[in-house]
C-alpha cells in the first residue's frame, strides 16, 4: 500500500505539478488513511476498501477531534487517490465515490482596519538590517495580497522595481504579474540597499529576496514568528496569522471600488467563487458602520 501512495505522490509531483505545501499535506492525511486500514482494519490490499471502511476512518478522525476543516480535506485526499488507483487499474472500484465531506460552518476572514495596518507597518525597527527586512516583508504582503509561502520564495530577480511589479509562482505551480505602490517600492529599495547587504553570508550566495540571520532563505515559520512579535508590539488585539494581511489586502480593495475579476487576479484565486467572499465582510462592515454612526440604526 505504501508503494501506491509514493506512486501518487510522484503523480502529483510531475502531474499536477501541486505545490510542496499540498504535497505535504496530501502525504500527511494518507499515511494516516493508510495505517488505519493496515492497523485497525487490518486489510492487506487497498481492492479490499469498501465505503464502509472509509466511513470507519471519518468517524476515527471524529473520534481524535479533528475539525470539520480537517476531516473535509481528509476526504478530499482519500478521494484523489482512490480515483488515480482506479484510472491506474491497481483496483476494481472507487469506494469513495459517494462519500460526502462534513458540511462546514463559513466563516468571515478577520481582516485588520487602516489604524492597525498602519501600526503594524510601522511597528519594524528600521535602524537595523532586520527591521528593514521585516518592514520590506509588511508592505510587500499588504501592497500585493501575495501568500507569505509564496513571499519567501520569492528570489531576487522577481522584483521589478522600476516597473513597478512583482512576479510571483502559486498554487499549482502558476505563475502571475502583481502591481506594487510606491511605499512598497520605496521600503524594499532602501532594504536591498543598505539592509539586505549586511544580512548577506560568505558562506552562502543565497539569492532569496529575504534572508534569515544565517544570510539564508527566510522560511514561512521564520516570518510568523517575526508577525507575531511585531503584532504584539504594535499592540493588535486580535487574532493575526500570516493570511490576515492578505484577507486584509482584499477587503480594502474592493471596499474602495476595486474590480472583483481584478482582485481574484491579484490574488490567484482559480476560482471568482472563492474571491466573493470578500464581497461578504465588506457588506458586513458596512452594516456596523451604519449601526454605529447612522442617528436611527
Amino acid at each position: 500500500m505504501k508503494d501506491r501512495l509514493q506512486d501518487f505522490i510522484h503523480y502529483m509531483i510531475v502531474e499536477k505539478g501541486l505545490a510542496k505545501n499540498t504535497i505535504a499535506a496530501y502525504e500527511r492525511d494518507l499515511k494516516h488513511y493508510l495505517l488505519f486500514l493496515d492497523k485497525v482494519e487490518q486489510l492487506a490490499s487497498l481492492n479490499e476498501v469498501t465505503r464502509a471502511h472509509i466511513v470507519q476512518f471519518l468517524g476515527h478522525l471524529k473520534t481524535e477531534g479533528k475539525s470539520a476543516k480537517t476531516i473535509a480535506r481528509h476526504v478530499a485526499s482519500v478521494r484523489s487517490f482512490h480515483q488515480f488507483l482506479l484510472r491506474e487499474k491497481a483496483v476494481e472500484q472507487d469506494p469513495s465515490v459517494h462519500i460526502e465531506p462534513p458540511k462546514m460552518e463559513k466563516k468571515l476572514p478577520k481582516v485588520l482596519n487602516l489604524a492597525e495596518v498602519e501600526a503594524l507597518l510601522e511597528a519594524p525597527d528600521t535602524s537595523t538590517p532586520f527591521g528593514l527586512r521585516d518592514q520590506a516583508m509588511l508592505e510587500l504582503l499588504y501592497a500585493t495580497g501575495m501568500r507569505v509561502s509564496e513571499l519567501t520564495s520569492l528570489n531576487l530577480d522577481a522584483v521589478h522595481l522600476t516597473m513597478g511589479f512583482v512576479r510571483c509562482t502559486g498554487k499549482g505551480n502558476k505563475e502571475r504579474i502583481i502591481p506594487i505602490g510606491k511605499t512598497a517600492i520605496h521600503v524594499i529599495e532602501t532594504y536591498l540597499e543598505t539592509g539586505r547587504p549586511k544580512l548577506k553570508s560568505k558562506k552562502h550566495t543565497d539569492e532569496a529576496l529575504f534572508l534569515n540571520h544565517h544570510g539564508k532563505r527566510l522560511s514561512r515559520q521564520g516570518f510568523w514568528k517575526i508577525l507575531k512579535a511585531l503584532a504584539k508590539k504594535s499592540n493588535i488585539q486580535k487574532e493575526l496569522t500570516p493570511h490576515t494581511l492578505r484577507h486584509s489586502f482584499a477587503t480594502h480593495l474592493l471596499e474602495n471600488g476595486a474590480d472583483l475579476r481584478a482582485v481574484q487576479e491579484m490574488l490567484g484565486h482559480a476560482d471568482i467563487s472563492t474571491t466573493q467572499i470578500y464581497t461578504h465582510i465588506t457588506k458586513t462592515r458596512m452594516k456596523d458602520v451604519y449601526t454605529q454612526f447612522h442617528p436611527r440604526a
